[in-house]
């Protein structure tokens, strides 16, 4: 009996842990679109995220390979192809999209991963795509068109590209999920994390010093407190918290607990960012929410 105790414990605490995280993560968005109002730039602002953020991945990655066997050199060049790729990529173009679309958008459009990894399993391995699968797809396309299209009719045409800026994000981290799965096997989850995230850090600081003067990097004082927030609370933490959940729950449960991220978004963009609450919003959302639901669900 306690041992049943036990583990109904450990559910709700691995519920707990996806749900905050899942909530921490479409944090970030928020925190973008308010940095953006002191006049910063993607470049800039992701450069002191990932400052930020650099020591604790490094960390993270020292901690998850302590005897363990050292990395070759094709771990390495592995490492940096996933870096740049699902991290370096993925969040500079997630950032620079958020400069012409809502917190909500963007949150949707990442949430149509899952699909993106199907259809490259599709393409690059032939794997069977099932008809509940396809139908699911348009559903949750259907919610992102509908969002897209109120944007559109709001905010103008400028909408569209920031919708190619963010959906080339989920396609590049989608890229990294696809490959990174032997290195996962070899190496653990952490481990690979902490490395492939150090080294999307050094490519974003490498970014800014290339394209920009020293001189950038004297922003407003919330800038910097908002990108410190951005790297602990909505990029580093929010890792653990879903690792610690998926040991506990599983990656179904987590990803169902994760279904929370949306949602959370769409509130603090309404409360924090002042972007209007519709029901055209709420209905693509929850054909968004509908559509993943049907295609998780085994």
């Amino acid at each position: 009996m306690q041992a049943a105790l036990s583990n109904k414990g450990d559910r709700a605490t691995g519920l707990v842990y996806a749900t905050v995280g899942a909530v921490a993560f479409s944090g970030k968005a928020i925190i973008v679109k308010l940095a953006y109002r002191h006049g910063v730039d993607a470049v800039t602002l992701l450069m002191y995220r990932m400052l930020f953020a650099l020591p604790i991945f490094l960390g993270m990655a020292w901690w998850s390979g302590r005897g363990q066997a050292p990395l070759t050199r094709k771990d390495w060049l592995g490492i940096l192809g996933l870096g740049l790729t699902g991290y370096y990529l993925a969040s500079f173009l997630d950032f620079a999209g958020l400069a012409y679309i809502t917190a909500s958008l963007e949150r949707l459009i990442l949430y149509l991963n899952p699909t993106i990894v199907m259809l490259l399993g599709w393409l690059l391995y032939r794997k069977e795509v099932t008809a509940r699968q396809m139908l699911a797809m348009a559903i949750s396309y259907a919610g992102v068109l509908l969002v897209f299209g109120h944007e559109v009719s709001l905010q103008g045409s400028h909408v569209l590209l920031g919708v190619l800026l963010v959906f080339g994000s989920a396609i590049s981290y989608a890229v990294y999920l696809v490959y990174s799965g032997q290195m996962v096997q070899r190496l653990g989850t952490l481990r690979l994390v902490g490395w492939a995230t150090s080294a999307a850090c050094v490519f974003c600081i490498a970014q800014f010093l290339l394209l920009r003067p020293v001189s950038a990097m004297l922003v407003a004082q919330p800038v910097l407190w908002l990108s410190l927030l951005n790297a602990t609370a909505c990029t580093a933490v929010p890792v653990l918290l879903v690792m610690m959940a998926i040991k506990r729950i599983g990656p179904a449960a987590a990803a169902q607990a994760g279904m929370v991220g949306p949602l959370s978004t769409i509130l603090m963009g309404a409360l924090l960012l002042d972007e209007p609450l519709t029901l055209w919003v709420l209905a693509g959302t929850a054909l968004v929410l509908s559509g993943i639901f049907l295609f998780s669900k085994k």
